[in-house]
């Protein structure tokens, strides 16, 4: 399993980052790949919520089983099993009269042909800067929403 990192100080406080990172609908805001949810799970993330998202990856449209590990006001973690396994952790803490995000992709090939290049496209997107990029503008939208 390969793991990429990304970490930024935004203005916003901690909560309203924590309050971007767990609302479902403005998760398409910063989110590094586009998707769809495929049921209406809840109005906020919570721990052991489970959903289904769909989106393109490298031109293929594949889907996930996403399931909330933890989402409290300190962290949002989260595991996504499709073509490919990712981990997901966000941890958000106050720096300043602002917040320090800190996220981490952990990416693991599925079975198959499918799942070996769905997982190098995967990995071609995070070492091209995709979780800086989504972090970037997870701090934006929660600066700029509150």
């Amino acid at each position: 399993m390969r793991t990429w990192t990304a970490r930024t100080i935004t203005d916003a406080r901690p909560e309203h980052v924590l309050a971007a990172l767990t609302d479902p609908e403005r998760c398409r805001d910063w989110s590094p790949v586009d998707f769809d949810l495929d049921d209406h799970c809840c109005h906020r993330l919570r721990a052991g919520t489970r959903t289904r998202v769909t989106g393109r990856l490298a031109g293929v449209r594949v889907g996930f089983d996403v399931e909330v590990h933890r989402a409290d006001g300190r962290r949002l973690a989260l595991s996504a099993h499709g073509p490919v396994r990712m981990d997901v952790a966000y941890d958000v803490g106050p720096a300043g009269d602002g917040a320090e995000v800190r996220a981490s992709v952990s990416l693991e090939p599925g079975r198959g042909v499918l799942g070996t290049v769905l997982a190098e496209a995967t990995a071609g997107l995070l070492r091209a800067g995709a979780l800086e990029n989504a972090v970037d503008r997870l701090s934006r939208t929660a600066a700029a929403t509150h």
